[in-house]
């Protein structure tokens, strides 16, 4: 799938479309942790001086296994830096397969809203409610979505961005 067929790119269409023109920087990369974000963030917070930053990271450390703590410290860490830099942030949390135990499942879920609460930033919904569940909407990796999913994302995502863009 390109970048041209992901939400990011699909969104940024919509909002100007609904007279809202955003230019948006997709900055993700395949398979990244917290851990990973956290480390490029700064470089391209001055690069590309934002005025909104969506964290969209978690999933490969629950994946992974890592720690709990470390990545709502990410979490927390990332957020921080995006406002220091004079961005708002919206954070997108993350949900891992069953297997993984009720008690890592909690305390990873857990996660996205403490580190919302923590900062001050704006916590969104769970991009792939409904579609992840759908495995027609899903790639052979039981993973990543479809390309057919992209615009179910930007629907579940619009109110929250627009939010967002208007704080």
């Amino acid at each position: 799938m390109s970048l041209q067929e992901g939400w990011v790119a699909l969104l940024e269409q919509r909002l100007a479309s609904d007279g809202t023109p955003v230019e948006m920087i997709n900055a993700s990369i395949s398979g990244e942790t917290t851990d990973g974000g956290r480390r490029r963030l700064p470089a391209l917070l001055e690069q590309h001086e934002p005025d909104a930053v969506i964290i969209e990271l978690g999933g490969n450390d629950g994946l992974r296994g890592y720690p709990v703590d470390r990545m709502r410290s990410n979490l927390i860490s990332m957020a921080k830096a995006a406002q220091e830099a004079g961005a708002r942030v919206l954070i997108l949390p993350m949900e891992i397969p069953p297997n993984y135990g009720s008690r890592y499942a909690a305390e990873f879920r857990s996660s996205f809203p403490a580190a919302a609460e923590r900062t001050g930033a704006r916590l969104g919904p769970f991009l792939l409610e409904g579609i992840a569940t759908e495995s027609r909407l899903m790639q052979d990796d039981g993973i990543h979505p479809t390309p057919d999913a992209q615009s179910m994302i930007v629907d579940r995502l619009l109110a929250d961005i627009q939010g967002l863009l208007r704080e």
